[in-house]
């Protein structure tokens, strides 16, 4: 059996590089991408615990289910408003977007 330590290391691991990637990037799909990364390490986590700590109970994977149903929603919800700065301003680099300006 795979212990506790390994899981949270390899979710440390994804949580940290989504961070970078999101404190690093300039392209907004970048910055998705990175969002998702941390969402699934977070996943990990939850699954990772609620098999240590208590598998009789079904909590960690309903968290981890309402985490999917919430990314899913923000990559939706992330990529319109992508798509809809891509059309006016021809860019998804974020220090472009600027409509909110007067």
């Amino acid at each position: 059996m795979v212990p506790l330590w390994m899981y949270l290391l390899v979710s440390a691991a994804l949580f940290c590089i989504g961070a970078y990637g999101v404190l690093s990037r300039r392209n907004a799909v970048a910055i998705l991408m990175s969002v998702e990364l941390m969402l699934n390490a977070v996943n990990i986590n939850l699954v990772a615990f609620w098999r240590y700590l208590t598998p009789q109970n079904m909590s960690g994977q309903a968290f981890a289910a309402f985490v999917f149903v919430i990314a899913a929603a923000e990559a939706a919800v992330g990529l319109a408003i992508i798509i809809s700065v891509y059309r006016n301003r021809r860019s998804v680099v974020v220090e472009d977007v600027n409509l909110l300006k007067g």
